[in-house]
């Protein structure tokens, strides 16, 4: 009886998720990266801010404006290999098709999913199987309906008041607004946009930790609210369904309990260029040895920027 039950209560899970499910056309059909081995997604949070009020743009320390560009851009890996979470930092100035170079972030502003997919697999040479994406409070509701995370702090804290970080060394738990102040942060840290994607590959280690442990995969009274929360969170391409999304979860949780191994792009340059700023230039060399074993499912090389 137990047994049913449990296989009854799995059931309607799975199909109350999928229903619940919001989906995008995410890939375009022509021109696209030559299929590699494994399977590789494309992991974004979005610095929409065009549906928040006034009292959330505050308390979440983001301005007004309408654009709308990716603050976040990771690639995850997994297969015979890995798995791998590969961090792309915002300013990687690249070429955009149809639109010139230009910083990454600007790929969705300009042609949304469709657009940016394309510039990274451009710009990568890997053919991208998945797209998830999270905007602002989306991602703040998911923290908190987990009851929060905990985050060690690095030694000399962190302190910016542009994202609202304000903390000092040490563990902690964070709950959603706190998470996202310290994932933001940028100005005050010596490494900049560097610095921060290390923290939301912290962040998304913690996330799926706390979210694949018994006390919440065990309880249906916190995993309902949790899987309802992040599935209102999440865009996904139209390819991806429940099945799917949980073997992503399993292998991020692998990521968070010390498997596989987590990098940003190597990066060779930061110079200004006239009328977009401060970029990113990517070591070519370094990264074409990344992209290359990610496409052959081999392990990555261990000389990038961890």
């Amino acid at each position: 009886m137990v047994v049913v039950l449990v296989a009854g209560y799995g059931a309607f899970v799975y199909f109350w998720a999928g229903g619940r499910l919001r989906t995008t056309e995410a890939f375009s059909g022509d021109g696209r990266a030559k299929a590699g081995k494994g399977t590789d997604w494309l992991l974004i949070g979005s610095d929409s801010r065009s549906d928040l009020t006034a009292e959330q743009r505050r308390k979440l320390h983001v301005g007004g404006g309408q654009g709308l560009n990716t603050d976040t851009l990771m690639i995850v890996h997994y297969g015979d290999s890995g798995p791998y979470l590969v961090s792309i930092p915002r300013d990687s100035y690249v070429e955009i098709p149809g639109h010139g170079h230009n910083k990454i972030n600007a790929a969705y502003a300009l042609g949304g999913a469709k657009l940016l997919t394309r510039t990274v697999e451009q710009a990568t040479g890997l053919r991208l199987d998945h797209y998830a994406e999270v905007d602002f409070l989306g991602f703040v509701d998911v923290v908190d309906a987990l009851g929060g995370v905990r985050i060690c702090v690095p030694k000399g804290g962190l302190h910016d008041k542009h994202s609202g970080a304000d903390f000092a060394a040490g563990c902690r738990q964070m709950d959603g607004v706190q998470a996202l102040a310290y994932v933001r942060a940028r100005y005050t840290d010596p490494q900049g946009d560097l610095g921060r994607v290390k923290r939301q590959r912290q962040l998304v280690s913690a996330v799926a930790d706390k979210a694949f442990s018994a006390p919440v995969v065990l309880n249906p009274w916190k995993q309902i609210p949790f899987l309802r929360t992040s599935l209102d969170a999440l865009t996904v391409d139209k390819g991806t369904g429940t099945g799917t999304l949980v073997g992503l979860g399993r292998e991020m949780k692998k990521l968070s309990d010390g498997d596989g191994a987590t990098t940003t792009v190597p990066i060779a340059a930061e110079p200004q260029i006239s009328g977009v700023g401060d970029v990113v230039e990517w070591d070519t060399s370094k990264a074409d040895d990344l992209f290359g074993a990610l496409r052959e499912d081999t392990p990555i090389p261990t000389s990038g920027t961890n």
